[in-house]
Protein backbone atom coordinates (compact mmCIF):
# COMPACT_ATOMS: atom_id res chain seq x y z
CA UNK A 1 0.00 0.00 0.00
CA UNK A 2 1.17 3.56 -0.65
CA UNK A 3 1.90 6.02 2.10
CA UNK A 4 -1.14 8.16 2.82
CA UNK A 5 -0.94 11.63 1.27
CA UNK A 6 -2.35 14.87 2.66
CA UNK A 7 -2.94 17.70 0.22
CA UNK A 8 -4.99 20.24 2.16
CA UNK A 9 -2.93 22.72 4.23
CA UNK A 10 -3.27 22.64 8.00
CA UNK A 11 -3.02 25.86 9.95
CA UNK A 12 -4.45 25.02 13.37
CA UNK A 13 -2.28 25.48 16.43
CA UNK A 14 -1.15 22.28 18.08
CA UNK A 15 -2.48 22.06 21.61
CA UNK A 16 -1.09 19.61 24.15
CA UNK A 17 1.87 17.66 22.75
CA UNK A 18 5.29 19.19 23.25
CA UNK A 19 6.97 19.66 19.88
CA UNK A 20 10.74 19.98 19.60
CA UNK A 21 12.41 21.03 16.36
CA UNK A 22 15.79 19.47 15.62
CA UNK A 23 18.17 21.11 13.14
CA UNK A 24 21.46 19.32 12.34
CA UNK A 25 24.05 21.81 11.08
CA UNK A 26 27.52 22.07 9.63
CA UNK A 27 28.80 25.48 8.54
CA UNK A 28 25.44 27.21 8.06
CA UNK A 29 26.26 30.65 9.48
CA UNK A 30 24.45 32.51 6.70
CA UNK A 31 21.17 30.67 7.11
CA UNK A 32 20.76 29.36 10.65
CA UNK A 33 19.63 32.66 12.19
CA UNK A 34 16.94 33.39 9.56
CA UNK A 35 15.79 29.75 9.70
CA UNK A 36 15.25 29.86 13.46
CA UNK A 37 13.44 33.20 13.37
CA UNK A 38 10.97 31.79 10.81
CA UNK A 39 9.93 28.86 13.01
CA UNK A 40 6.27 29.09 14.15
CA UNK A 41 6.76 29.27 17.91
CA UNK A 42 3.05 28.77 18.59
CA UNK A 43 3.67 25.22 17.35
CA UNK A 44 7.26 24.53 18.36
CA UNK A 45 8.07 24.77 22.05
CA UNK A 46 11.79 24.04 21.81
CA UNK A 47 14.52 24.21 19.15
CA UNK A 48 17.70 22.16 19.29
CA UNK A 49 20.54 22.82 16.88
CA UNK A 50 22.87 19.82 16.75
CA UNK A 51 26.13 21.07 15.29
CA UNK A 52 28.57 18.70 13.66
CA UNK A 53 31.73 20.74 14.12
CA UNK A 54 31.14 23.99 12.26
CA UNK A 55 34.20 26.16 11.73
CA UNK A 56 32.19 29.30 11.09
CA UNK A 57 29.74 31.29 13.23
CA UNK A 58 26.88 28.76 13.06
CA UNK A 59 26.93 27.97 16.80
CA UNK A 60 26.90 31.54 18.20
CA UNK A 61 24.33 32.65 15.65
CA UNK A 62 22.05 29.73 16.54
CA UNK A 63 22.30 30.59 20.23
CA UNK A 64 21.68 34.26 19.52
CA UNK A 65 18.52 33.33 17.65
CA UNK A 66 17.21 31.46 20.70
CA UNK A 67 18.03 27.81 20.05
CA UNK A 68 19.63 25.33 22.39
CA UNK A 69 22.89 24.15 20.82
CA UNK A 70 24.53 20.78 21.35
CA UNK A 71 27.79 19.67 19.71
CA UNK A 72 27.78 15.87 19.37
CA UNK A 73 30.53 15.67 16.74
CA UNK A 74 30.63 14.77 13.07
CA UNK A 75 27.85 12.84 11.37
CA UNK A 76 24.34 13.80 10.25
CA UNK A 77 22.75 10.81 11.95
CA UNK A 78 24.86 11.28 15.06
CA UNK A 79 23.59 14.85 15.34
CA UNK A 80 19.96 13.83 14.86
CA UNK A 81 20.16 11.03 17.43
CA UNK A 82 21.96 13.16 20.00
CA UNK A 83 19.30 15.85 19.68
CA UNK A 84 16.50 13.29 19.96
CA UNK A 85 18.02 12.04 23.22
CA UNK A 86 18.47 15.61 24.45
CA UNK A 87 14.79 16.39 23.77
CA UNK A 88 13.67 14.72 27.00
CA UNK A 89 10.04 15.46 27.78
CA UNK A 90 9.09 16.06 24.16
CA UNK A 91 6.22 14.19 22.55
CA UNK A 92 6.90 14.96 18.88
CA UNK A 93 10.22 15.56 17.14
CA UNK A 94 10.37 17.56 13.92
CA UNK A 95 13.55 17.41 11.83
CA UNK A 96 14.59 19.98 9.24
CA UNK A 97 17.81 21.20 7.64
CA UNK A 98 19.40 24.49 8.58
CA UNK A 99 20.09 25.82 5.09
CA UNK A 100 16.76 27.58 4.64
CA UNK A 101 15.49 25.31 1.88
CA UNK A 102 12.82 23.58 3.97
CA UNK A 103 9.55 25.47 4.43
CA UNK A 104 8.77 26.13 8.14
CA UNK A 105 5.09 26.63 7.33
CA UNK A 106 4.87 22.86 6.69
CA UNK A 107 5.70 22.04 10.30
CA UNK A 108 2.02 22.25 11.30
CA UNK A 109 1.04 19.86 8.50
CA UNK A 110 3.58 17.34 9.72
CA UNK A 111 3.07 17.60 13.46
CA UNK A 112 -0.69 18.10 13.81
CA UNK A 113 -1.78 14.65 12.51
CA UNK A 114 0.68 13.07 14.92
CA UNK A 115 -0.49 15.19 17.83
CA UNK A 116 -4.08 14.25 17.01
CA UNK A 117 -3.20 10.57 17.29
CA UNK A 118 -3.90 9.84 13.62
CA UNK A 119 -0.33 9.06 12.51
CA UNK A 120 3.03 8.18 14.03
CA UNK A 121 5.42 9.40 11.33
CA UNK A 122 4.94 12.20 8.79
CA UNK A 123 7.40 13.06 6.04
CA UNK A 124 7.52 15.87 3.52
CA UNK A 125 7.74 15.16 -0.20
CA UNK A 126 9.57 17.65 -2.40
CA UNK A 127 8.63 15.49 -5.38
CA UNK A 128 4.93 16.16 -4.81
CA UNK A 129 5.37 19.75 -3.68
CA UNK A 130 6.46 22.96 -5.39
CA UNK A 131 10.21 23.31 -5.91
CA UNK A 132 12.07 26.53 -6.63
CA UNK A 133 14.24 26.33 -9.77
CA UNK A 134 17.65 24.74 -9.02
CA UNK A 135 16.63 24.08 -5.40
CA UNK A 136 17.14 20.32 -5.62
CA UNK A 137 19.23 18.21 -7.99
CA UNK A 138 17.57 15.67 -10.26
CA UNK A 139 19.62 12.84 -8.79
CA UNK A 140 18.31 13.65 -5.29
CA UNK A 141 14.73 13.27 -6.50
CA UNK A 142 15.66 10.12 -8.43
CA UNK A 143 17.31 8.62 -5.36
CA UNK A 144 14.19 9.26 -3.31
CA UNK A 145 12.03 7.56 -5.92
CA UNK A 146 14.30 4.52 -6.13
CA UNK A 147 14.46 4.23 -2.34
CA UNK A 148 10.67 4.50 -2.20
CA UNK A 149 10.35 1.66 -4.68
CA UNK A 150 12.66 -0.41 -2.51
CA UNK A 151 10.63 0.17 0.66
CA UNK A 152 7.47 -0.72 -1.26
CA UNK A 153 8.98 -4.03 -2.40
CA UNK A 154 10.26 -4.83 1.09
CA UNK A 155 7.50 -3.52 3.34
CA UNK A 156 4.57 -2.48 1.17
CA UNK A 157 5.12 1.21 1.98
CA UNK A 158 6.03 3.56 -0.86
CA UNK A 159 7.67 6.93 -0.27
CA UNK A 160 8.42 9.45 -3.02
CA UNK A 161 11.27 11.30 -1.32
CA UNK A 162 13.92 11.25 1.41
CA UNK A 163 13.19 14.81 2.47
CA UNK A 164 14.87 15.95 5.69
CA UNK A 165 11.64 17.67 6.82
CA UNK A 166 9.79 15.06 8.89
CA UNK A 167 8.05 14.51 12.22
CA UNK A 168 7.77 11.46 14.45
CA UNK A 169 6.70 10.55 17.96
CA UNK A 170 9.85 10.70 20.08
CA UNK A 171 9.20 7.45 21.93
CA UNK A 172 8.65 5.55 18.71
CA UNK A 173 11.80 6.96 17.17
CA UNK A 174 13.78 5.77 20.18
CA UNK A 175 12.22 2.33 19.80
CA UNK A 176 13.17 1.98 16.12
CA UNK A 177 16.75 0.96 16.90
CA UNK A 178 18.39 3.64 14.77
CA UNK A 179 22.11 3.07 14.22
CA UNK A 180 23.18 5.14 11.22
CA UNK A 181 25.46 8.06 12.11
CA UNK A 182 25.85 9.64 8.67
CA UNK A 183 23.67 10.61 5.70
CA UNK A 184 21.94 7.24 5.69
CA UNK A 185 19.91 8.36 8.74
CA UNK A 186 16.88 9.50 6.74
CA UNK A 187 16.44 6.31 4.72
CA UNK A 188 17.06 4.18 7.81
CA UNK A 189 14.27 6.00 9.65
CA UNK A 190 11.89 5.51 6.74
CA UNK A 191 12.72 1.82 6.42
CA UNK A 192 12.48 1.07 10.13
CA UNK A 193 9.23 3.02 10.44
CA UNK A 194 7.75 0.96 7.60
CA UNK A 195 9.05 -2.32 9.00
CA UNK A 196 7.63 -1.47 12.44
CA UNK A 197 4.17 -0.86 10.99
CA UNK A 198 3.98 2.78 12.02
CA UNK A 199 1.11 4.82 10.63
CA UNK A 200 2.85 6.90 7.96
CA UNK A 201 1.73 10.06 6.20
CA UNK A 202 3.51 11.74 3.27
CA UNK A 203 2.76 15.42 2.70
CA UNK A 204 3.67 17.54 -0.35
CA UNK A 205 5.94 20.40 0.80
CA UNK A 206 7.41 23.43 -0.90
CA UNK A 207 11.19 23.55 -1.27
CA UNK A 208 13.32 26.66 -1.68
CA UNK A 209 16.89 27.45 -2.65
CA UNK A 210 19.31 27.44 0.25
CA UNK A 211 19.96 30.85 1.79
CA UNK A 212 23.74 30.60 1.69
CA UNK A 213 26.71 28.28 1.64
CA UNK A 214 27.01 25.06 -0.33
CA UNK A 215 25.19 21.75 0.07
CA UNK A 216 27.32 19.06 1.72
CA UNK A 217 25.60 16.43 -0.43
CA UNK A 218 24.61 17.98 -3.76
CA UNK A 219 27.17 20.80 -3.72
CA UNK A 220 29.98 18.70 -5.20
CA UNK A 221 30.46 15.46 -7.09
CA UNK A 222 32.57 13.84 -4.33
CA UNK A 223 29.94 14.81 -1.75
CA UNK A 224 27.14 13.34 -3.84
CA UNK A 225 29.07 10.11 -4.43
CA UNK A 226 29.95 9.75 -0.76
CA UNK A 227 26.39 10.39 0.42
CA UNK A 228 24.95 8.09 -2.25
CA UNK A 229 27.26 5.26 -1.26
CA UNK A 230 26.32 5.70 2.38
CA UNK A 231 22.61 5.64 1.57
CA UNK A 232 22.97 2.47 -0.51
CA UNK A 233 24.99 0.77 2.22
CA UNK A 234 22.41 1.76 4.84
CA UNK A 235 19.55 0.49 2.71
CA UNK A 236 21.25 -2.89 2.29
CA UNK A 237 22.11 -3.18 5.99
CA UNK A 238 18.64 -2.29 7.24
CA UNK A 239 16.97 -4.55 4.67
CA UNK A 240 19.00 -7.52 5.88
CA UNK A 241 18.44 -6.70 9.55
CA UNK A 242 14.69 -6.26 9.25
CA UNK A 243 14.35 -9.43 7.17
CA UNK A 244 16.24 -11.42 9.80
CA UNK A 245 14.10 -9.91 12.55
CA UNK A 246 10.92 -10.92 10.73
CA UNK A 247 12.17 -14.46 10.24
CA UNK A 248 13.09 -14.66 13.92
CA UNK A 249 9.65 -13.44 14.97
CA UNK A 250 7.98 -15.99 12.69
CA UNK A 251 9.80 -18.93 14.27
Amino acid sequence: MDVRTLTAPVHETIVGPRVTLIIPTLDEEDSIGPVITRIPRELVSHIIVADGGSRDATVPRARAAGAQVIEPGRGYGRACMAAALAADGSDILVFMDGDGADDPSAIAQLAKPIGAGEYDFAIGSRTRGKRAPASVAWHQLAAGGVAGLGTWLLYGVRYTDMCALRAIRRQQLLELGMRELTYGWNIEMQMRAAAAGLRILEIPVDYHCRIGGRSKVAGSLPGSIKAGARIIATFARVAVQTRRARRSDAQ
